[in-house]
């Protein structure tokens, strides 16, 4: 084995869903380069399940974050039993695109080579033993994509991860649980727009009755609705928030799976859809991952770093619209909606551009 000929290579992101499936294109461009080479990663157990059906990913190890709540001796124990697990992969080469001094630590001690981004948090001598390169991070301007990407020099030239994309593969047991599910609330095969308004911040929301308001000239216009949700209270509660406008045309159905897929079933879900229609969240990443026409709704955050990465995706950010807040300056805790300058007739015309209805 040479620094330039891997057999076993580690990825490690230790963050949220849409971090992990934004990472694939990583994985798609070492095994383009390498197609004998295993590569493997290293996530939060949460966020395994959007990676699970990759056939380019070996083996997935995960670090749950539950470990701490269990006792010192006890997380000892499972961080210790992970890392002999990942010692024991011998790896030629760690990719470590995560800022904690764990990932750290894996990359210096279970990989022959390691390399890194120069995060500005990480700017000191510690960091820089841990790896044997730190690349330079791309700023706000470059998608998240193109960030992750920026790892893999020097194994990889930067013009050797042109084309690289995201894979979001979705097994067949996934596909047959979104169907059945489906089908218990009287599907028969009809087409469906699927709307997911929530996020895990509800900073990114739109409000409830434009929500309702896009979902009602859907139906209006003959097009069977599919709302979906995580299971969480408060998205559970914007549903029904929801469905409570709503005035169901004759010839026409609305299905609530709200808190009702796995991940996975939310994949399918998705890609069974004429269009999708969100925010800037996790499924909004999917839909593009699949590259389904969609339209996605931004505020607060960076557009450039975080648009859906498909040709395939209109975005409509309240910027264009109205102040916003700094991106730096957000409490995530906040429940304000920040969408709010969005105009409903500026999401609707697009809507129904991208499925060839009247305006």
């Amino acid at each position: 084995m040479s620094i330039t000929d891997p057999k076993r290579i580690l990825i490690i992101k230790l963050r949220h869903h849409g971090d992990v499936l934004l990472t694939t294109p990583v994985v798609a461009a070492l095994r383009r380069r390498f197609p004998e080479c295993e590569v493997d990663m290293l996530v939060y157990g949460e966020t395994a399940d959007i990676i699970r059906d990759n056939p380019e990913i070996a083996h997935i190890f995960s670090v749950d974050r539950s470990w701490k709540k269990q006792g010192v001796k006890a997380q000892i124990k499972h961080e210790t039993d992970l890392f002999r697990q990942l010692r024991a992969r011998r790896y030629d080469w760690a990719f470590n695109l995560s800022d904690q001094w764990r990932a750290a630590a894996v990359a210096k001690f279970c990989a022959r080579f390691s390399a890194t981004l120069a995060y500005g948090k990480r700017d000191n001598a510690a960091w820089r033993f841990c790896h044997d390169f730190v690349n330079p991070d791309l700023d706000v301007n470059h998608h998240v994509i193109e960030r992750h990407l920026a790892v893999l020099p020097p194994l990889l030239a930067r013009e050797e991860c042109v084309g690289a994309e995201v894979l979001l593969a979705i097994g067949d047991e996934a596909r047959r649980g979104w169907e059945s599910k489906l089908r218990q609330q009287g599907w028969r095969g009809e087409d469906y727009v699927l709307v997911h308004p929530g996020s895990r911040w509800l900073f990114k929301c739109w409000e409830d009755g434009k929500n309702a308001a896009v979902v009602q000239l859907l139906l209006n216009h003959g097009c069977n609705v599919v709302l979906t949700a995580a299971p969480d209270k408060a998205e559970r509660d914007m549903l029904d928030e929801i469905l409570g406008r709503l005035n169901v045309p004759a010839g026409v159905k609305v299905w609530d799976m709200g808190g009702k897929l796995n991940l996975r079933e939310l994949a399918a879900a998705i890609d069974g859809a004429q269009l999708f229609f969100g925010v800037d969240s996790v499924p909004m990443h999917m839909a593009a991952a699949l590259d389904k026409p969609q339209i996605a709704l931004f505020g607060p955050t960076w557009v450039s770093r975080w648009r859906p990465y498909s040709e395939q995706a209109d975005v409509v950010w309240a910027g264009d619209f109205g102040e916003l807040p700094h991106p730096e300056s957000i409490n995530t805790d906040d429940k304000t909606r920040l969408l709010g300058a969005i105009p409903l007739e500026t999401v609707w015309n697009k809507m129904a551009d991208k499925l060839g209805l009247a305006r």
